[in-house]
């Protein structure tokens, strides 16, 4: 908790007069062959109004039709959470399924593996939720802070990185990546634009060469990117958003469910 506090201080939780509800709190740690293995979630950032979109603004800024189907899920046979939900109403707060989620990754200290493992990632939220994510190329940027839509420009894509704790002290310890997603509100409902996945280059490289550190490595990533489009943490530990971890690897019926109703979320 005690880190969770320490990343809401950093990044301004609640400063906005824009802020949505206040999103639930939690910690990951994962307990098996990897010990060191803490995933922190990073909560909802900096917040923008914007004024309701007319249609030729929606069609100059992209925005089409639902990409696939709505994905059927199970109810009740599992734990979730979201991050964030509409006001006054248990719909959850997410991104907009009738735009592309554009996605750059910073490869500089990344694993040779790390395309395939945001790649693995997408396939398992885009599989779950309906919601189109595209890696849309490379980049050297690190501005986490910049990962904000302005009231007149357009998202950038989310930023997935490697770092250290010395590019970014909120890796400092055992924390081994945090995500999180920036929102905006359009029209009275709150929507995410873009986001940002930082993982520990440092933690990776050690765990690659533990038992199972692949499949460690994997469910770390995909962990974050459910962090990315609003899944929270939960007390169950059979899901993979599990405040505490313990050799889970793949998402559970919980997680599935929580990602269904992501991607039930009309569009914008």
């Amino acid at each position: 908790m005690a880190e969770l506090d320490r990343l809401d201080a950093h990044y301004g939780l609640g400063a906005s007069p824009y802020s949505p509800p206040p999103p639930r709190r939690g910690g990951l740690t994962n307990r098996g062959t990897v010990p060191a293995a803490i995933v922190a979630l990073l909560l909802v950032g900096i917040v923008v109004a914007l004024l309701p979109a007319a249609a030729p603004l929606r069609a100059l800024l992209g925005v089409g039709e639902r990409y696939g189907d709505r994905p059927a899920y199970t109810e009740g046979a599992g734990s979730y959470e979201f991050i964030a939900t509409q006001d006054g109403s248990d719909e959850p707060v997410g991104y907009d399924p009738c735009r592309t989620i554009r996605i750059e990754i910073n490869p500089d200290g990344a694993p040779d593996d790390h395309r395939e493992l945001v790649e693995h990632a997408i396939d398992q939220i885009g599989g779950a939720t309906g919601l189109d994510l595209e890696v849309v190329g490379e980049t050297d940027d690190r501005d986490l802070d910049g990962r904000r839509q302005s009231v007149t420009g357009t998202a950038p894509p989310v930023l997935v990185a490697w770092l250290t704790e010395d590019d970014e002290p909120d890796l400092a310890g055992d924390v081994a990546g945090f995500a999180g997603s920036a929102s905006v509100r359009v029209a009275g409902r709150w929507s995410y634009t873009t986001g940002i996945v930082v993982l520990d280059r440092e933690d990776f490289a050690d765990i690659e060469d533990a038992p199972n550190g692949d499949a460690q490595r994997q469910a770390i990533v995909d962990h974050e990117f459910g962090h990315l489009v609003g899944l929270g943490h939960v007390d169950d530990p059979n899901e993979l958003m599990h405040a505490e971890n313990v050799n889970q690897t793949e998402f559970g019926p919980g997680d599935r469910e929580g990602l269904g109703r992501l991607g039930q979320i009309p569009c914008g």
